[in-house]
């Protein structure tokens, strides 16, 4: 699943070839995604894309009349194409360009999304968003006050959206680790100190992956149309069993969650 920094590369790749460009068709192949795509949709036809942004893990393709609101899911992806290159079996949403190209929507287990809304109105997917991450209303001050008399772990208090979006389970595994912090330690007893220093490694572990994606840009003008997910330098995630990078320990591996979760026992006390 694409979590935060894939997505934000997903907004840096297509900006470039789509603001500025006036939508001259949107062809909906399937409109059975995560929630039906709405009739409403079609009134970005004839309208310029001013700005793509990102809230969490949806894309928002602003214009002079509404936003399209792009998310995911488990496995889509976004690609820029000429638009004569044919669509494949599980591409389901194309924006038509007026440069003659096209931004191609496929998502072969169909969990993603394309909604619509309003200027100046926020979705309900939008609206009980915590801060993100990258932004300096995510602060050892505001977590520390978030986690105060929590008893839940601090690796599922992160994951979160409502405290704080784009932390998902690999980036919870490799801020916790390189902060020296347990995954099951509740969130209200972890000291300011350790919190701070959480809320630093959250943002270099989240902006190191966002630049290790820079250097994928150029696929989404790939006319084999297979981006994928950027492979990244992870230290804990995935590795089980294998040496601490930092004690040599192994590392164990358990649920919290549903998810995995490794860590360093002698590292992460």
């Amino acid at each position: 699943m694409p979590e935060l920094p894939e997505v934000e590369v997903s907004r840096m790749g297509i900006s470039p070839h789509v603001v500025g460009q006036t939508v001259t068709k949107i062809i909906v192949r399937n409109p059975k995604l995560r929630w039906p795509i709405p009739e409403e949709i079609q009134q970005i036809e004839g309208q310029v894309i001013r700005t793509v942004t990102r809230r969490a893990k949806y894309l928002l393709l602003h214009t002079d009349v509404g936003y399209a609101i792009v998310h995911l899911g488990m496995s889509g992806s976004l690609r820029i194409l000429p638009a004569s290159i044919p669509p494949e079996k599980h591409d389901h949403v194309d924006l038509v360009l007026s440069s003659g190209e096209v931004l191609r929507y496929n998502d072969p287990r169909r969990f993603g999304a394309w909604l619509w809304e309003l200027p100046d109105l926020n979705h309900k997917v939008l609206s009980q968003l915590g801060p993100e991450p990258l932004s300096d209303d995510f602060n050892a001050e505001y977590l520390q006050g978030r986690a105060k008399g929590k008893r839940t772990a601090i690796k599922q208090f992160i994951m979160d959206n409502k405290v704080v979006v784009g932390v998902g389970n690999i980036y919870a595994n490799e801020s916790l680790f390189s902060a020296g912090i347990h995954p099951k330690r509740a969130a209200g007893e972890i000291s300011a100190e350790k919190i701070a220093l959480f809320v630093d490694e959250i943002k270099l572990v989240l902006a190191f992956a966002i630049e290790q994606g820079g250097t994928t840009l150029k696929d989404f003008k790939n006319t084999d149309g297979k981006p994928g997910y950027f492979a990244q330098e992870l230290q804990v995630y995935g590795k089980g069993g294998k040496p601490c990078p930092r004690c040599d320990n192994p590392l164990s591996e358990m649920k919290i969650g549903q998810r995995a979760s490794v860590f360093c026992s002698e590292c992460q006390k």
